[in-house]
């Protein structure tokens, strides 16, 4: 049965990952141990920057999600903990790497390793991760999984670009955003997808259904974190509430409100995209509340989990299959 989650427009919801657990919460913790030892460095910063960031936890979504589509595949070796562990380890490096362009101080409640370490250190750990995650990968022995994660990797490094080109830019349309987070969010959660089918030996059809649902799940995801960069709850989400607006990102929620909003609220956002700061949070907080743009952004991302859930509706009937419609769910009511 799905879980009971909590209506997001209550006061205080908290849908939690606890439904995972049952089913791959002793893989999640071999990917935990295969990340801590893959991480190990006689180089010192590396191996303090590489313990604060694994200790500093995180949803591990992609990883879940790898370990997932193998199961309901029928796969039953190891190679899934390496690569969920390797997927994860492109996740992150990837936030090391965000967190310096963004000057971001906090991240999963904790101070973010750039201003605990300085820029230098996350910059070159984060490098650091991305190597390793190739020899974890090249140990493996799969051509087409290396195919699959050095195609994700790349599209992965083109939407960061993207979306520096956009820092600013009120212009951008819904077209541009989620070409956007396509490529830099969703694209890996589908290779997770891809990868897991791989590795079961699956049809090409069943792999191609895995893939989509990876790729609409993560969708749904980012498009609920540029939700709740407006609307959570900072204690849950772990980062401080306006972080895109102080960046200069226009995310699905300003879209929305510029394009049906008054001249003086569309003048407002422009202002606030255009500055960088957060001086304007509060009024425009209040914009998107009136315009309905955050309840048109929420329902964009339960569109995108009912894709992920259609995409997988031919698979064999499992504990995995069903915990990938759960997870589809939580992507877009989550409050964290």
């Amino acid at each position: 049965m799905p879980p009971v989650l909590a209506d997001p427009t209550s006061a205080h919801p908290f849908v939690t990952l606890d439904f995972l657990n049952p089913v791959i919460g002793d893989d999640m913790a071999a990917v935990d141990r295969v990340l801590r030892k893959s991480l190990g460095s006689d180089v010192v910063l590396i191996r303090q920057v590489a313990d604060y960031i694994i200790a500093g936890g995180g949803k591990r979504l992609r990883p879940a999600l790898l370990l997932l589509a193998a199961n309901a595949c029928g796969y039953r070796g190891r190679d899934h903990h390496t690569l969920a562990a390797a997927i994860e380890m492109i996740h992150t490096a990837t936030l090391l790497h965000d967190d310096v362009v963004d000057e971001s101080q906090l991240r999963r409640g904790h101070a973010t390793a750039n201003a605990r370490f300085g820029n230098p250190a996350s910059v070159l750990v984060g490098d650091f991760l991305y190597s390793r995650t190739f020899q974890l990968m090249v140990s493996v022995n799969r051509m087409r999984v290396l195919s699959i994660i050095a195609d994700a990797t790349n599209l992965i490094a083109e939407g960061e670009v993207l979306q520096l080109m956009h820092t600013g830019d009120a212009a951008l349309d819904e077209a541009a955003y989620f070409a956007v987070i396509e490529r830099k969010t969703a694209k890996l959660f589908e290779a997770a997808g891809r990868i897991g089918a791989v590795l079961g030996d699956a049809s090409a059809e069943c792999e191609d259904a895995l893939a989509r649902y990876g790729m609409h799940l993560g969708m749904a995801f980012q498009i609920m974190d540029d939700v709740l960069d407006y609307s959570g709850d900072a204690a849950h989400i772990g980062k401080n509430l306006g972080d895109d607006l102080a960046e200069g990102k226009m995310t699905l929620p300003l879209i929305r409100a510029l394009a049906i909003g008054t001249p003086d609220e569309a003048a407002l956002i422009r202002r606030a995209i255009a500055g960088g700061g957060l001086t304007d949070f509060a009024p425009v907080s209040a914009a998107l509340e009136r315009t309905g743009a955050l309840a048109y952004a929420r329902e964009r991302a339960e569109r995108e989990s009912d894709a992920a859930a259609a995409a997988i509706t031919r698979l064999d009937a499992s504990a995995a299959a069903s915990t990938l419609l759960q997870l589809s769910t939580f992507a877009a009511r989550r409050t964290y």
